[in-house]
């Protein structure tokens, strides 16, 4: 057990043997209907990509700004990377945590790839005067409608991304890949399942994974507020089923690496697992000491991380 001062205990009780038997919830009916008709949709959009100037290269990529139009007319920002030598052969889409994010990854070792940066709709570059950009309060944003809930907004947001990379570079068709952390791993394991044009994926510390597990499990991150609102409102959960990353993997057929935490007070581990063991085909597990929480040889392991990662997309 690592020293922590939590109120409870961040492994919830669970080692990696059990944690690789935590179930998934049942579908609720008509699920996969209401994916697909999302998806649809948001295919139907034009990005409309735009492109700022090139504002500097570091560690061998050029950095652009990137804004594309998503579902409901909302306009998306972010960054592109792109190499500043050699040929553009593959694609990846790289979603954030719920702190949204101040910059590109610029350690990614995909040095023949463009790398499309999007902030989610309400967070970092893309926040939006109608939406809250906290936490807290994101995660409950029109929660009493599934179609209007704004998590499923930020899947489109996603695929949106998808159109607006293979816009710009029609080149890596068929060679496209996603990676998410913690609210970009869990909205990534929703959107997966239902884009053929993603070829592989790699889950961080995945959240929205089993939200009845969730809803009961202690944590320091969104999914407290979700809890306090459950308690006065304990209809909200038909939304959040629909909205389970554990339910979505099921339906996931592309191959999947994820690194999952045995510790994490922010998002429950056994959470996270439930993805891993609900995919629709065999997934990599690497299993991480801690998720949102510093350890000891935490640098090392990112390292070992990371190459794993590089493997896993070689053959993009």
């Amino acid at each position: 057990m690592l020293p922590h001062s939590y109120p409870f205990d961040p492994s919830y009780g669970h080692d990696f043997d059990s944690l690789l038997a935590v179930g998934t919830p049942d579908e609720p009916p008509g699920f996969v209907e209401f994916w697909k008709r999302r998806y649809e949709r948001a295919r139907s959009v034009d990005p409309s990509p735009r492109l700022g100037p090139h504002q500097a290269s570091r560690r061998g990529w050029k950095i652009r700004d990137l804004s594309f139009t998503s579902t409901g007319e909302t306009s998306i920002n972010g960054w592109l990377l792109i190499p500043e030598s050699g040929e553009v052969r593959r694609g990846f889409v790289v979603s954030h945590g719920y702190g949204g994010r101040d910059a590109p990854d610029f350690h990614l070792p995909f040095k023949d790839a463009a790398l499309l940066f999007p902030c989610s709709r309400g967070l970092g570059r893309s926040r939006h005067p109608s939406l809250p950009s906290d936490p807290g309060n994101h995660v409950i944003h029109g929660i009493s409608d599934p179609e209007q809930y704004l998590l499923g907004n930020c899947v489109e947001d996603l695929w949106t991304a998808a159109s607006a990379l293979l816009n710009l570079f029609p080149e890596v068709e068929g060679h496209l890949g996603f990676l998410g952390i913690s609210f970009g791993g869990g909205t990534g394991a929703m959107a997966m399942p239902w884009d053929d044009r993603f070829q592989r994926a790699h889950f961080n510390v995945p959240s929205f994974g089993n939200q009845p597990l969730r809803l009961e499990l202690p944590t320091t991150g969104s999914g407290a507020s979700v809890q306090r609102l459950y308690q006065k409102r304990p209809e909200i959960l038909e939304t959040l089923l629909f909205h389970d990353a554990a339910i979505a993997a099921r339906h996931i057929r592309i191959p999947v690496h994820g690194a999952y935490a045995l510790f994490d007070p922010m998002v429950a581990p056994p959470g996270q697992f439930s993805i891993h063991n609900s995919l629709g085909v065999p997934g990599s597990c690497f299993p991480l000491t801690a998720g949102h929480h510093p350890y000891p040889g935490q640098l090392e392991e990112d390292r070992r991380l990371l190459r794993e990662i590089d493997t896993f997309f070689q053959d993009l």
